[in-house]
């Protein structure tokens, strides 16, 4: 699903919103919003989004199918399936708004946690689960989906687009590129280089933060002294705080930072301020660093709930429609169950390849004792596994 509409930046209208979910601006004047944690239609005087019906349930069928399957990769983790997995519970609408306001020929550099984001690009969520199995180092091409390759390094592939954005205006192009990264990631001296070289350079990259407001164990206010957006102004250019939890907010405020940056404007800062109701990853125990009440808090402003609530008031969606993606996620679900379990396990000597384009003496040593190693082990037949064979 494509979301196509008018433009997302725009003057505010007083005739745009009638019905029963019609509403004044957003009393924040910080916080980009156009969906509240109720439901509700309200209007901002800068953003907007003007979508049909059926995109509407598009960007809810995005999200609930993107959430399903993350709580599959996290069963399959405790099953033992998975050696780790990154939940994105709570960020649905951040990536979900942000993904489909990208264009086929923009290019994203996600981190490790950006799964909604490679369902918009068309990545088989079950491709995203090989690394984490521990059978691939990725599995699909970035430049099939110009989705790259998910970062485990923190911060560095804010470096790789700022890189890559300054290539594409080197060439011409008005495509653009984004980098995800988390809050914690914003401390990193990679993210404050690559703020530094997009903006001298004027390079067409959109920084998207999820402020998810936990850094693993540390809050936000352990990472700055003032609001994540506001760094944009210190390297010149702008920064932009918008509901996380807002799938249409994002989407507009996304979509307006993409085309600033394909006028050859340069860059900008979204934060996306929400809330990672999960984990950080599978090895996690936030009960040891936050407490109940604040997830109690933030699963009021559920991402899927809010726009779910708005399509019933509206009449955009009836039982049949939640009916259909109900089966439709059973079917996901089942299918990423079965693909894991039927993942080859890779060569073990695979690993001695493609190190060096021509060889090396040393890796062609270890390559040569490794082999030894295995060998030394009892075959199947004397009840255990030759070389290569098994886990």
């Amino acid at each position: 699903m494509t979301v196509e509409s008018t433009a997302a930046r725009k003057p505010r209208r007083s005739s745009k919103r009638t019905g029963s979910s019609a509403g004044k601006a957003v009393a924040d004047p910080q916080l980009v919003q156009l969906l509240t944690p109720e439901g509700q239609r309200v209007e901002h005087p800068d953003y907007d989004v003007d979508l049909t019906p059926e995109e509407l349930r598009g960007l809810y069928r995005d999200m609930v199918l993107t959430r399903r399957f993350d709580a599959e990769a996290t069963a399959l983790q405790r099953q033992g399936e998975l050696g780790l997995w990154a939940s994105l519970l709570g960020q649905e609408a951040a990536q979900i708004g942000s993904g489909r306001a990208l264009r086929d020929d923009d290019y994203v550099f996600p981190t490790y946690r950006e799964h909604g984001v490679a369902w918009c690009r068309g990545v088989d969520p079950t491709n995203l689960l090989g690394m984490f199995r521990g059978v691939n180092h990725g599995g699909w091409d970035p430049n099939s989906n110009n989705f790259h390759l998910y970062t485990i390094v923190i911060g560095s592939q804010t470096l790789h687009a700022t890189g890559y954005a300054m290539g594409v205006a080197k060439d011409g192009a008005d495509s653009a590129v984004i980098a995800y990264f988390g809050d914690g990631a914003s401390s990193q001296g990679d993210v404050a280089e690559s703020f530094t070289f997009s903006a001298v350079y004027n390079a067409p990259v959109v920084f998207f933060c999820q402020n998810n407001q936990w850094a693993i164990s540390e809050p936000t206010e352990k990472q700055t002294r003032v609001p994540l957006y506001q760094r944009a102004q210190g390297y010149g250019f702008p920064g932009v705080r918008v509901d996380g939890n807002d799938v249409l907010a994002c989407l507009a405020v996304t979509r307006s930072a993409l085309e600033r940056a394909r006028r050859g404007e340069g860059p900008t800062l979204v934060e996306a301020f929400t809330y990672r109701m999960g984990a950080h990853t599978t090895s996690d125990d936030p009960t040891k660093y936050r407490a109940d009440e604040e997830r109690e808090a933030w699963e009021a402003k559920d991402p899927i709930l809010r726009l779910k609530t708005y399509l019933e008031n509206e009449g955009h969606a009836d039982e049949a429609f939640f009916t259909s993606l109900e089966e439709e996620s059973e079917t996901l679900g089942k299918r990423v169950r079965e693909a894991v379990r039927a993942m080859p396990d890779p060569d073990r000597m695979a690993i001695f390849e493609n190190i060096y384009a021509d060889g090396h003496a040393l890796v062609d040593e270890e390559r040569a004792q490794f082999a030894a190693y295995q060998a030394s082990f009892a075959t199947e037949s004397d009840g255990g596994f030759a070389a290569g064979e098994g886990k």
